[in-house]
Order: structure tokens, then sequence, then C-alpha cells
């Protein structure tokens, strides 16, 4: 009998993927996921390794999947979050769940993934099995969206709520902290982990353009513990009213943040650089920094 505790779980994953097939429906926005895909192709770009067995985890869309394949002698699996989204091209697809990876240990020499991992329930489990599907000495690189996203409109919805309704309810994602997830790579296994960060923003009219444009990527509330009646209208006019008084450049558009989150490990490997063992230094910090050393009594 298995008594391991379960992970939170913080999102509906099937409403996520009902979330995605109606965005692509109804004509998906894919800004964001270009400007991710660019991204990976300069930090890609910038390593100098021909990573001949390729994975692409859940990737909204098959752009990724279409750069990976440009090199002609790499083999390129895309595991899609639903079969519309796999794309044809250059490359393997199936559609599998990122948080039950189907493959065998040691199946790739690079795994990556744009704008996905941030609606995983169990993201140290996911990282655990992608650092496993992993050769040794093979790389993780991915994207997703980190703490600092949509911080205008959380603020404007929950002030507006607590206002109208007495109360606040989950309505944006609580994205991971790039300092949290450096530490969960180090626990999953991985190798020289790096996170970094980058801010998009992007202006709209109103906070209704922006809405509709988080539907469009398939990104609306997909919380468990979201409202399950539909949100008064007066919430929404109100929350409009407070962003566009707090949030507005002199043109009288909004911003929205969007904060890009990078994450990279290795599957660890004998030929990498290791930290030196306590005590092993050569030099004194206090001659490297040309001071005095104090011994404390």
């Amino acid at each position: 009998m298995n008594t391991a505790p379960q992970p939170p779980q913080i999102f509906d994953r099937p409403l996520v993927v009902a979330r995605l097939r109606r965005a692509l429906q109804q004509g998906p926005a894919a800004f964001l996921l270009e400007r991710a895909v660019e991204d990976f192709s300069d930090r890609l770009d910038a390593i100098l390794r021909p990573f001949p067995r390729a994975l692409d985890l859940g990737t909204p869309g098959p752009q990724l999947a279409d750069l990976l394949s440009r090199n002609p002698e790499r083999h390129v699996v895309r595991a899609a979050p639903i079969a519309e989204t796999a794309g044809s091209g250059r490359f393997e697809t199936l559609v599998c769940d990122a948080e039950a990876l189907p493959f065998a240990p040691a199946s790739f020499d690079l795994a990556v993934s744009a704008l996905a991992l941030q609606w995983v329930n169990d993201l140290p489990g996911t990282l655990i099995q992608i650092r496993r599907a992993l050769a040794p000495d093979g790389l993780f690189l991915a994207c997703m969206a980190g703490g600092q996203t949509l911080t205008e409109l959380r603020a404007a919805l929950a002030e507006a709520e607590e206002e109208i309704a007495g109360g606040a309810s989950p309505r944006v994602a609580p994205f991971a902290d790039i300092r949290d997830l450096g530490a969960l790579l180090q626990r999953a296994g991985f190798a020289l982990p790096v996170t970094d960060t980058d801010t998009l923003t992007v202006r709209y009219p109103h906070i209704f353009a922006l809405m509709q444009d988080l539907r469009a990527m398939g990104a609306a509330n997909a919380l468990t513990q979201r409202l399950k009646h539909p949100t008064r209208r007066a919430v929404f006019i109100r929350a409009a009213e407070i962003y566009q008084e707090r949030f507005a450049d002199a043109d009288g558009r909004i911003r929205a943040s969007f904060e890009l989150v990078w994450l990279s490990g290795w599957a660890p490997h004998e030929s990498q650089q290791k930290p030196l063992q306590p005590g092993s230094a050569r030099m004194r910090l206090a001659d490297a920094l040309k001071t005095r050393e104090t011994r404390l009594e």
C-alpha cells in the first residue's frame, strides 16, 4: 500500500487541457511562446553540443520542436499536452502528461520545455523524472512563468473583489519564485543548476483586452480553489478602474508584466566541474582581499 503523501492539487489539470484546446479552436495568442522560442534559439546556439536526442516537453505549440529539428542529425520527440498541438515536421510526436513521463532512463541528451511547467502540480516530481530521462551530461533547459507575472492584474482583481464582494478569491496562479526554482533543481539531482529571469511588459487598451489574450493563451483561471460560480460584473468593472488608476501610462494604455524564468541544469557526469571540498583552498581569503586577518577568540 502506497502511503507517500500526494502533492497538493493547486491546478485543475483537466481544465488546463480544456482551456488550451478552446484557445486553439478560437485562435491562440502565441506572442509569449514565440518570444520564448527566440530566446531558446540564442541560448542553445551558445552551447557547442550536438544533442542528437532531444525532447520537447509540454510546450503549448510545436514552435520549439520545429526549432530543435532544424538540425538534420537530431532526433526530436515532441511530448504535446493535447493532440491538436502536436504539430507536424521532422520530429516524432506523442501526447502525454508532464507529470507522468513515459520515457526510459537516459533516453535524451537534451530536454526543453516552454511555458508549460507552471501548470504542473508536482513540479519536484516532474523535475526528477526529467533528470532521469536525460543521459549523463544531458542538458535540461526550460522557460516558465515566474512569480512576478501579472502582478498588476492580481492586485486590481483582489482589491475590487474585496470592495464589491467583501473578500478576495484565488484568480491568478501562484507562480513559483526564482529562488525556489533553483532549490528544486538541486533537490531533483541536477548538477550546475542555474536560474535567471526576464520580464516582458505588454501594453493593452484596457483590462478586458488583457483578459482576452489570457484566454487565447489557454491561461485563464484553472486553480482548484477558484470560484465555481460566475463573478459579478461589478467586480470586473471596478478592477478595470483600479488597473487604469494604478498601472496606466500617460497615453492611457495599461501595463501587464510577464516574468519569464529560465531553468537549466545538467544530468550528473564525472567530467563536470565539481565544487572544492571545504578546507581545500590554497589561498587565504584575507590574502585575496589584501586585508588583515582578525582571529576571533
